[in-house]
Parts: structure tokens; C-alpha cells; sequence
């Protein structure tokens, strides 16, 4: 009978241990406005793996992409609210609340994908974060990337004059609409499945975008042209929920921005290829892909630097750190 006890007694503790770790547990839910395909779905689903396995199953994480929660704006509302808890973000809603992060759009700030790491990982982009809590009501726990933005048109483009007046389809946020302000073209926001139509029926003549959304959204299809001008970096930024964020414990915090870091930061290298692969798909395609620099655009990058050199001080801070960079790529 007492060893029988024993063993009812074990179960029972086993039990009990087993059903706290369980309420203790805790989902976190993910959202992004990127399809289940993108780089950055993937980023976050490698991180809700090394999370759980790093937690012991104390955090999990639900990922919601193609905007299952609605549009940036509403999960950064979400993320304000706590009914969101974390979200890898375009960096476009954040600089509508906090105008600095426009400069991270200088045109041609950087030159590749490996540029954007060392900068978005230097000590200006790292302090920036330290102001999301008071402007944003969110805590940010790291950048990561897409590949350098190219413009797509539906018409022969050999100068940008030939962009005055024309459609452009953006991401409708302050440093991209004065680029294309400054271009003369017609900025036109709309959802990006719509583009593929759109460019057919002349609802837009053009998309500023990727090469990773060009060849997945099936894009050059619609092309006569494609301007292989790296002209912008286009970060992503990992949010946590400030509610959640001030319920976490020191570890917790170190552990969760930690894991969330370290995926964000494994797009650099991913993107490098990814913009490389997808750059041959759209040439072996047949498209024209017309490798353009800064002359193209004539005085408009220095007229846009002008601009938020005003708007954005710390872009002051961002050049000198992205030129200390490019003199160390410079070939000796």
C-alpha cells in the first residue's frame, strides 16, 4: 500500500508541475503583412521554432502573414492595444509616427543588401530604437531586409524624364512620395495583388518594388522595362507590443528580442542570394533589365537629401556611418 501511495503520490506532483509549466505557457501572436512564401514569413517562422525550443515551450508564436490581421496600420494599433503581441514590420507605418526612421530611404545611402546590415546593425539605426516606447507605444527588437528597390515599367524607360507624369504604384509613405514627387510621377498606392492587373489595363504604368516580388508576383510579365537601380534599401523591423513588453521579466526580454534579432538579421545574407536569383529569373525571362546608378536620376537624390536633412537630423549621423562602410568595401 505505501508503495502504492508513492507512485499515486509521484503521478499526482508529476501532474501538477506538468499543468503549471502549461498555464504558464504563453502563444505569442505574429503578424505581417508579407505573403506565406516571403523571406520574412520564413525569418519568423525560424524564429517561433528557436523560441519555443530556447523557452523550453514556455513561448510559442502564431504567425499571421498576408495581412491576415489587417494592414500595418492596424496591427501597429493592435500592437498599442496588446491584442497584438509581436509583428515584423515595413518600416513605412513606424516613420508616420516617428519621422527620423525616413531617413533610412536616402537614395543610395547604401549600395547592396550587405551595406544595410552593417548600417541597420551600427549605433545610430541601434539607438533609434530606444524612441519607439515614447513615439510608437512599441519596443524594437531589430531590422532585417528585402533586396534593393528597382522600379518596373509597363513603357520603355531610358531616362527618368521618361517617369514624369507617369503611374507609379508605392508604398504610400512621406521619403518614397517625395522621391517620386520629385520625379514628376504620379504616386498611386494600391494593395500589391492588384498591381499585376493594374499594369495591364493602365490603371498604373509603373511599381517601385523588388526583384523578389517582381519574379513572385509574376510582375515581369507586365514589364517593357525594368530599372535595375537599387536606388532604396527597404527595412523590415521586428515590434513587440509595449503592454506585453512591460509584463516580460528582464530574461524573458533579453531571450525573446535576442531570438528575434538573430533571425532578422539572418535576411541580410539570405537576401543577398535572393536578390542575385531573382535578378537572373527576370533576365532569363526576356525582360529588359536596364542597370542604372545615381546619374540617372539627376539632381532629385540631392534634392530628397536636402529635404530630410531637415526632417530627419540623424540622417547626419546615418551618411557618416554608411560612407565609413563604403570606404571599406572600396577596393584597395
Amino acid at each position: 500500500m505505501k508503495f502504492k501511495k508513492s507512485i499515486i503520490e509521484v503521478l499526482l506532483v508529476s501532474f501538477v508541475l506538468a499543468f503549471s509549466a502549461s498555464a504558464a505557457a504563453k502563444d505569442l501572436r505574429l503578424g505581417l503583412i508579407v505573403p506565406n512564401s516571403h523571406a520574412w514569413t520564413a525569418a519568423a517562422r525560424s524564429m517561433a521554432k528557436d523560441l519555443k525550443e530556447q523557452s523550453d515551450g514556455k513561448y510559442t508564436v502564431s504567425i499571421y502573414p498576408s495581412g491576415q490581421l489587417g494592414s500595418e496600420a492596424r496591427m501597429l494599433q493592435q500592437l498599442q492595444t496588446g491584442a497584438l503581441d509581436m509583428a515584423f514590420l515595413t518600416l513605412a507605418e513606424i516613420t508616420n509616427r516617428a519621422p527620423e526612421f525616413g531617413a533610412f530611404y536616402e537614395p543610395y545611402l547604401v549600395e547592396n543588401v550587405e551595406q544595410a546590415g552593417e548600417l541597420l546593425n551600427g549605433p545610430t539605426a541601434t539607438k533609434m530604437l530606444d524612441n519607439l516606447p515614447s513615439e510608437a507605444g512599441v519596443v524594437g527588437v531589430g531590422y532585417g531586409i528585402a533586396s534593393m528597390r528597382v522600379m518596373l515599367t509597363n513603357f520603355r524607360a531610358t531616362s527618368a524624364e521618361d517617369l514624369s507624369g507617369r503611374k507609379i504604384r508605392i508604398t504610400p509613405f512621406p521619403p518614397v512620395r517625395d522621391f517620386y514627387n520629385l520625379l514628376g510621377a504620379a504616386f498611386t498606392p494600391m494593395p500589391l495583388p492588384d498591381v499585376y492587373d493594374a499594369l495591364a489595363n493602365g490603371q498604373v504604368d509603373g511599381v517601385d518594388a523588388d526583384m523578389e516580388l517582381v519574379w513572385k508576383l509574376k510582375l515581369y510579365q507586365r514589364a517593357q522595362t525594368v530599372l535595375n537601380s537599387n536606388h532604396m534599401m527597404f527595412p523590415v523591423i521586428g515590434l513587440v507590443s509595449g503592454r506585453l513588453w512591460a509584463q516580460l521579466s528582464e530574461s524573458d526580454r533579453k531571450l525573446i528580442s535576442g531570438v528575434a534579432k538573430k533571425h532578422l538579421n539572418a535576411l541580410f545574407p539570405k537576401y543577398t542570394k535572393i536578390q542575385a536569383e531573382m535578378t537572373r529569373n527576370v533576365k532569363n525571362a526576356g525582360v529588359d533589365v536596364v542597370d542604372v546608378g545615381p546619374d540617372f536620376f539627376g539632381d532629385v537624390t540631392d534634392e530628397w537629401d536636402v529635404q530630410w536633412t531637415r526632417k530627419a537630423p540623424v540622417l547626419k549621423d546615418l551618411k557618416a556611418e554608411a560612407a565609413a562602410i563604403k570606404r571599406e568595401d572600396a577596393p584597395q
